[in-house]
């Protein structure tokens, strides 16, 4: 409610008339002005006689009053004699930090995702229906923060028949996804005073800028054929580790076994934390599978893995097994990230798991993929003999490194205007200025087809383009 005061000077009528106007009321202002002045008429506050303000003059106070209230809001700007003018808009704020990535990844080439016809739709959509026809409605409340007994017991089975996982239920903590992990588990680091977090160099450039958003500092490790520099890590005062022992993203390097022991031990020496990140070991093709490295030190490493690569990234379902000593931290940032991850699709995925669905899947899709990438390494080797693939024996990429004297900023943009899906790996280094030049050519969501021409296009590419275009140095 506010009393609005308007004062008039000469045409004969009085200085001050009193009117409540609440701008809150639907009613519009007219009618509000003729009820307050019927009111006082009525009650002999206006006495017969009085002269009221002409109504051009209370027109005119109502808008300057109106035009003050907008000025001092800064939507109008009143300057002495010039006409009261709306305030151009200023120009919008550029969108800062991970706001700008997430808005940016949306439309990026990114390789390594699965076939999106491959989602296995009606096996889905029935334990779906099964689940929200037996749950019942007094369940229908806030999930546990921890994740669904369901979806846990499953996981814990299906980890430890198939990736020789050591977990119970108790320590598996369902998240948003690998990523919601990630920065759980930085966040819990956080918490225990841990401000600086080793990582592969490469790795996933998103992973780096997650960490950085929980405030650690990221540290590169050089990665090599034989994956983490783990004589690199002992060298460095850091208590943590991520990485991707199986499937190093995105050269594909394998963590040796030589590697694997000495990394464990400096864990258990060091009562340092590894994170691995287990993203695609469902997908081998010309080894066997390799164990998690969770298995060597069960208390030192927290694993991490989800449907975003045997299923779907759209589901957004991941999961951490969690040492005892950090799951309180861990489901303290989870609580408060979003109280719990939602529940209907964690029942669905833990009927899929334990129906035999979910294995029946991964033996469909793996010979497709393995054939798709047979078809890509052949069409490289023919028309492209002197880029070199590596990283082939599993998941859902290739990572190929380019001739030195081939810019890969120049080949990726002249790639991407003419529609070809193809990565950059520059930005996976932790000094892009300086990587060595090289793509990445994801073949789990391009058919065959598809595979032979933008290889053909990336050669066409590469021997019509002049010096100056591609074969500049970086």
């Amino acid at each position: 409610m506010s009393i609005t005061q308007t004062n008039f000077s000469g045409d004969g009528a009085p200085s001050d008339l009193f009117v409540a106007l609440d701008r809150s009321e639907p009613r519009r202002l007219r009618a509000q002005i003729e009820g307050a002045l019927r009111e006082g008429i009525q009650a002999g506050r206006i006495r017969g006689g009085t002269a009221l303000p002409p109504s051009r003059l209370l027109a005119r106070e109502l808008i300057v009053e109106a035009y003050g209230q907008l000025v001092a809001e800064g939507y109008l700007e009143a300057r002495r004699g010039a006409r009261t003018q709306v305030v151009q808009p200023a120009a919008p704020p550029a969108i800062a930090g991970d706001v700008a990535f997430a808005v940016w990844v949306s439309n990026q080439h990114l390789s390594g995702l699965p076939d999106p016809a491959s989602f296995p739709r009606r096996e889905w959509m029935r334990h779906y229906r099964s689940v929200m026809l037996e749950y019942p409605n007094a369940s229908f409340h806030y999930p546990e923060t921890q994740g669904k007994v369901e979806l846990r017991r499953a996981l814990a089975g299906y980890l430890g028949r198939v990736r020789a996982v050591q977990t119970r239920p108790e320590q598996i903590v369902v998240c948003g996804g690998f990523a919601q992990g990630l920065a759980l588990i930085c966040r819990a680091l956080h918490r225990r005073g841990i401000l600086q977090l080793a990582v592969e160099d490469p790795c996933f450039f998103f992973h780096r800028r997650l960490v950085r958003a929980a405030g650690l500092e990221p540290v590169p490790v050089r990665v090599d054929e034989h994956g983490l520099d783990v004589a690199q890590l002992t060298q460095l005062p850091v208590e943590a580790v991520l990485l991707s022992p199986a499937h190093s993203y995105p050269t594909g390097a394998v963590l040796s076994p030589e590697r694997r022991i000495e990394l464990a031990t400096w864990a258990r020496q060091r009562d340092a934390i590894v994170i691995e990140d287990d993203y695609d070991a469902e997908f081998r093709y010309d080894r066997n599978p390799i164990g998690a490295l969770q298995g060597l030190a069960p208390e030192h490493v927290i694993y991490g893995g989800s449907t975003s690569k045997t299923l779907t990234p759209a589901l957004r379902l991941g999961w951490l097994v969690v040492p005892a000593r950090l799951l309180e931290d861990v489901l303290l940032a989870k609580v408060m990230d979003d109280i719990a991850t939602e529940a209907f699709g964690q029942l669905t995925l833990a009927r899929f798991i334990e129906t035999g669905a979910f294995s029946r899947h991964l033996r469909h899709v793996r010979p497709i993929y393995r054939s798709r990438r047979d078809r890509l390494i052949a069409a490289l080797g023919r028309h492209l003999p002197d880029w070199t693939p590596a990283g082939v024996a599993a998941g859902l990429h290739v990572f190929v490194w380019l001739p030195h004297d081939v810019s890969e900023a120049e080949l990726v943009r002249e790639a991407h205007a003419r529609k070809l899906n193809i990565e950059g790996a520059a930005r996976h280094w932790a000094d892009k200025r300086n990587a060595p030049p090289a793509i990445l050519i994801g073949y789990g969501a391009q058919h065959e087809r598809v595979l032979d021409r933008t290889v053909a296009s990336l050669s066409s590419l590469a021997l019509t383009a002049t010096g100056a275009d591609l074969t500049h140095n970086r």
